[in-house]
C-alpha cells in the first residue's frame, strides 16, 4: 500500500461538518424563541412533560451512543473479533427492568430529578450524596466524550484539535442553555439520523471496495474474527458471554435505569405509557447501532487483514484507526468523510448536551431549590440557563484534563462503571429493600465508591507497571489468543500460556471492566443492608408510599400475610390507591422545605398563577387527600386529561 501521507479534508467535508453545527444550533434557537420560549423551569428542564414516544426514544439512544462508542466498537471488533456483539444480549434485561420497575416508580412520584426520590425514600443527606456523586460522574465523562473524537480527528486529518473541541463545546452550550430539554431532545433526533447515515455510508462503500459483504464475511472467518459463544465463567477475562451479557445488564441499568440524563427523558414523556414505549423502541435501535459498529470493524478487517495501520505506524492508537480507515475508504469521494466526521461529532454533541441539561436540573432541583423555596419562576429559569452555561464551560476544562488520560472506550466505561455502579446500588437498595435505612444508604454508597476507586485505580496502576516491564505484550500479540477462545479448553490453554492467572488482590485488579458496575452496586446493597439491620431497619409505616417496588412481596407470595408484614414486604405500590393514608405525603412535603413538594399534574400546574397559590385551607386539604391516589393512577389521570 506504500507510504501514506496524512489525509486532509476537502472543502466539501468542512462544509458538511459546519452544516451539522449550524443545524444543531438552529434547532436550539428555534425552541428558544417558539412555544413557551423556555420561560419556566418546567419547560426548560422537563420539556413541559409533553414529549411523544419517538423523539424520546431516539434521544435515549443518542445520549449514550457517543463518539466514544462510534470509534471504540469497530476498533474493538477489528482487534479482538465479534465477541463484543454479545453486549446486545444485555439490552433485553437492561431495558426491560427500567421500563417496568424504575419508570413506574419515578413517573408516579412526579419527580424532576431522580435524586428527589432518594429524599422521599431516605432523607435529604442521601439525596445530596447521590446528587454530588452524579455531578462528579458526568463532569468526568463529558470531558472524555468531548476530547476523544477531536483527538482522533486531529491525528488523522490534521483538523485543529482545540478548534474542534471549542466549536463543539460552545455550540452545544449555546443550544442547551437557550433551548432547554426540548432543543436537546430534537437535536438528538437529528443527530441520531446523521449518525446512522455516517456509519451506513462507511459500511456500504467499504464493503463494495472490499468485494461485497460475502467477501468481507469470508475474510473475517479466515482471520478468525467471528467469535463463537465464549462461555468461560472467569470474570477476569475481558470479554466473554457472561461479562458482556450479564455484567452488561448492570451497566445498562446504571445508564437507562437511574442516570438523571435518561430519567429526565422518561419524565418528559406525556404519559407513563409513552415513557415505557420509548424504552421498547430504544431496544431494536440499540441492536442496530451495535451491529453497525461490529460490521464496520469487519469491513476494516477485510480491508487491512492482520496488517493494521496501527502496526505500520500510520496511527498511534486504536481510536484513530477507525478514522484512518474512513479517510482511506472515502479518499476519492469528497463529502463522505465529512459526513462521517459529522456523525462522530453528532455522537459527542448529543451526549454532552444531555449532560449539561441533566446537570443543570440536579443542581437546580437538589442543591438550590431546597434552600430557596420562595424563588420566583423567572429567576429560577434564568438560574437554570446560567447553570447549563456554566457546566458547558466546566466541560471544556475537563476536556483539557481528559487529554491526559489513556485508552478512550475503556476509560469512559470504567468511569461509568466506577461511579454509575454505586448509584445504581443506592437506588436498588431503596427500591427493593423496604427495611434499608438512611444510615445504611450513606454507608453503602461510601463503601461502593471506595471499592470502585480501589479497583479502578489499582487496575490502572497494575496495567501501567505491566506495560513498563513487559513491552512486547501489546494488543497485536494478544488478539490471536483472544479470537480462539471459542471453547473453554482453548481459553484455559490461552490463559496458562499467555499469562499466569493472577491471585489475591491482583485478581481483583484484573476484574473485567464490564463487571465494575455489577460488583460495585452489589457492594452498596450488601453493606447497606447489613448497616441498616445493625442500626435499626425502617418500619413499614415510616416509608413514603410509592417509593418501594413490590418485588420482595411478589417473590415471597407463599408466606402468610403477617410474616410478609414483619419482613416489611407489603409495599405501598402494591396497595390500592384509596387505601393509602395521606400522612407520609404531608410529612414529605413539610420536611423537604418545599423541594420535594408533591407536584400536581402538569396540566393544572402549568396554568397555575401566583394568585391561585393562595388557596383556602379547605382546597389545600382536598388536594392533599387526592394527591396520593393521583400519584398512583397518574398515567390514567393524565391520559384522560389529554
Amino acid at each position: 500500500m506504500g507510504e501514506v501521507v496524512q489525509m486532509h479534508f476537502t472543502t466539501v467535508d468542512y462544509v458538511i461538518f459546519v452544516l451539522l453545527l449550524v443545524a444543531s444550533a438552529g434547532i436550539g434557537l428555534f425552541y428558544a424563541f417558539s412555544g413557551g420560549r423556555q420561560r419556566t423551569t418546567q419547560e426548560f428542564l422537563m420539556a413541559d412533560r409533553s414529549m411523544s414516544c419517538l423523539p424520546v426514544s431516539l434521544s435515549l439512544l443518542a445520549t449514550f451512543q457517543s463518539a466514544v462508542a462510534i470509534l471504540g466498537a469497530p476498533s474493538e471488533v477489528y482487534t479482538f473479533g465479534t465477541q463484543y456483539w454479545f453486549l446486545g444480549c444485555s439490552y433485553f434485561l437492561g431495558l426491560l427492568i427500567p421500563a417496568h420497575v424504575f419508570i413506574p416508580v419515578f413517573y408516579r412520584l412526579r419527580l424532576s430529578s431522580a435524586y428527589e426520590y432518594l429524599e422521599l425514600r431516605f432523607n435529604k443527606t442521601v439525596r445530596i450524596c447521590g446528587t454530588v456523586t452524579f455531578i462528579f460522574q458526568m463532569i468526568i465523562y463529558m470531558g472524555v466524550v468531548l476530547y476523544a473524537p477531536a483527538l482522533a480527528l486531529n491525528a488523522v486529518t490534521g483538523f485543529d484539535l482545540w478548534g474542534a473541541v471549542l466549536a463543539m463545546g460552545l455550540v452545544c452550550t449555546l443550544y442547551t442553555a437557550l433551548g432547554g430539554l426540548k432543543a436537546v431532545i430534537w437535536t438528538d433526533v437529528f443527530q441520531t439520523v446523521v449518525m446512522f447515515a455516517g456509519q451506513l455510508a462507511v459500511i456500504v462503500v467499504g464493503a463494495s471496495q472490499a468485494g461485497g459483504m460475502a467477501e468481507v464475511w469470508r475474510k473475517a472467518i479466515n482471520g478468525s474474527r467471528i467469535a463463537g459463544l465464549d462461555l468461560n465463567p472467569n470474570p477476569l477475562e475481558r470479554h466473554t458471554f457472561w461479562t458482556l451479557g450479564v455484567g452488561g445488564v448492570f451497566l445498562m441499568l446504571a445508564l437507562y435505569g437511574v442516570n438523571q440524563a435518561q430519567v429526565q427523558r422518561y419524565l418528559s414523556s406525556r404519559t407513563e405509557k409513552e415513557a415505557i414505549m420509548s424504552c421498547y423502541v430504544v431496544f431494536p435501535c440499540q441492536q442496530i447501532v451495535l451491529s453497525l459498529g461490529c460490521l464496520m470493524g469487519l469491513v476494516m478487517f477485510a480491508r487491512y487483514g492482520e496488517d493494521s495501520p496501527l502496526d505500520k505506524g500510520y496511527v498511534k492508537t486504536n481510536d484513530q484507526m477507525v478514522l484512518y480507515f474512513v479517510m482511506d475508504v472515502f479518499k476519492d469521494l469528497p463529502g463522505l468523510a465529512g459526513l462521517f466526521v459529522a456523525c462522530l461529532f453528532s455522537g459527542a454533541l448529543s451526549t454532552i448536551s444531555s449532560a449539561f441539561n441533566s446537570l443543570a436540573t440536579v443542581t437546580m432541583e437538589d442543591l438550590i431549590k431546597p434552600h430557596f423555596p420562595n424563588m420566583t419562576e423567572s429567576k429560577a429559569t434564568m438560574l437554570s440557563k446560567g447553570l447549563a452555561l456554566a457546566y458547558g464551560l466546566v466541560c471544556l476544562a475537563m476536556a483539557y484534563i481528559a487529554s491526559l488520560m489513556g485508552s478512550v472506550l475503556q476509560a469512559a466505561f470504567s468511569i461509568f462503571g466506577m461511579v454509575g455502579g454505586p448509584l445504581l446500588g443506592l437506588f436498588c437498595l431503596g427500591m427493593f429493600f423496604p427495611w434499608a435505612n438512611p444510615i445504611g444508604a450513606v454507608v453503602g454508597l461510601a463503601a461502593g465508591l471506595a471499592m470502585a476507586f480501589w479497583i479502578g485505580i489499582g487496575s490502572f496502576v497494575m496495567r501501567m507497571s505491566n506495560t513498563a516491564t513487559v513491552p512486547p505484550l501489546n494488543t497485536t500479540a494478544l488478539p490471536l489468543f483472544d479470537n480462539m477462545t471459542t471453547t473453554v479448553m482453548t481459553t484455559l490453554l490461552s490463559t496458562t500460556t499467555a499469562k499466569p492467572r493472577p491471585t489475591g488482590v491482583a485478581a481483583l485488579y484484573s476484574l473485567s471492566y464490564m463487571w465494575y458496575s455489577a460488583h460495585n452496586s452489589t457492594t452498596v446493597v450488601v453493606v447497606g443492608l447489613i448497616v441498616s439491620l445493625l442500626t435499626g431497619p425502617m418500619k413499614e409505616k415510616e416509608l413514603t408510599p410509592g417509593t418501594v417496588f413490590p418485588v420482595l412481596g411478589t417473590l415471597l407470595f407463599f408466606l402468610p400475610e403477617r410474616y410478609r408484614e414483619k419482613l416489611c414486604c407489603v409495599t405501598p405500590l402494591a396497595q390500592k390507591p384509596k387505601e393509602i393514608s395521606t400522612q407520609p405525603y404531608q410529612m414529605a412535603k413539610k420536611d423537604s422545605n418545599g423541594a420535594a413538594y408533591c407536584k400536581e399534574d402538569t396540566v393544572t400546574e402549568d396554568k397555575e398563577t401566583e394568585s391561585d397559590r393562595a388557596q383556602t385551607e379547605d382546597e389545600d386539604l382536598e388536594t392533599s387527600i387526592v394527591l396520593p391516589s393521583c400519584k398512583l393512577t397518574n398515567h390514567t389521570v393524565q391520559e384522560t386529561a389529554l
